[in-house]
């Protein structure tokens, strides 16, 4: 079964609606989405309503659960707590209700799918090869070999060995005897420099994974954040891709 990955939507819809055109036009089965549909991004809203319509199985993110009133903003910068604080009043009482029933994690196939980290509820970054080292033992340890994960906003692949890093219509194979975390990268707020929408495709009987970069109509994006009254800095930061 192929997978498409999507993450960290953050209320960016032009961003999302390009990545699920792509999907659609490479028959890709099924889509996972690891959270944060919402936060920073001026249309939160239908970003919510779209997943919803394609019934996207979806994981609570940490701007979702903060959103929908599921935990308190700790460690939210003020960026990030004016634009949850926006984003909370420009959302549907039924996408609200959504979000507060989004589970924490989901198993598919042989793989594992969580926001942040392969324990439920912690909001921690894994950004480095030494971070992902206890994560790779408790896997292990719950007999799962395949991790994604999202929350950094940049891509990576993670294994005891090392770290892995693609390039653009690059592919990997998954080695049988490793445990792997994979980040997907950020659909609508890209951090590592490329201000192209990110996710990835995971082909659970062959093991193969690729990461594809979209472009979309950033200007569009970034306008919706300034005329909705949202930070400059949350329209500026789409044109640079961090």
């Amino acid at each position: 079964m192929r997978y498409a990955i999507i993450s960290d939507i953050h209320g960016n819809l032009e961003a999302l609606n390009v990545v699920l055109a792509y999907i659609d036009e490479h028959t890709i089965p099924r889509t996972i989405c690891l959270g944060d549909v919402v936060g920073y991004g001026a249309s939160p809203d239908e970003c919510v309503s779209a997943i919803r319509a394609r019934d996207i199985p979806t994981i609570l993110g940490n701007h979702d659960a903060v959103a929908c009133g599921q935990e308190e903003p700790w460690g939210f910068n003020q960026l990030a707590l004016s634009a949850v604080k926006w984003t909370t009043e420009h959302l549907s009482p039924d996408n609200l209700e959504w979000l507060k029933n989004l589970p924490l994690s989901m198993v598919c196939d042989s793989f594992l799918a969580v926001h942040a980290t392969p324990e439920e509820g912690e909001w921690d970054y894994i950004f480095s090869w030494q971070e992902t080292r206890p994560y790779i033992d408790k896997l292990l340890e719950r007999n799962y070999r395949v991790c994604f994960f999202g929350h950094t906003h940049c891509p990576g692949i993670f294994t005891d060995d090392g770290v892995y890093a693609l390039d653009e219509e690059s592919r990997f194979t998954l080695d049988p005897r490793k445990v792997y975390l994979i980040n997907p990268g950020s659909v609508g707020q890209p951090r590592d420099d490329d201000a192209r929408a990110s996710f990835g495709i995971f082909n659970s009987e062959t093991e193969e994974y690729e990461l594809v970069r979209v472009p979309y109509d950033v200007d569009a994006a970034a306008r919706r954040i300034v005329e909705a009254g949202l930070p400059l800095f949350l329209a500026d930061r789409l044109h640079q891709g961090h």
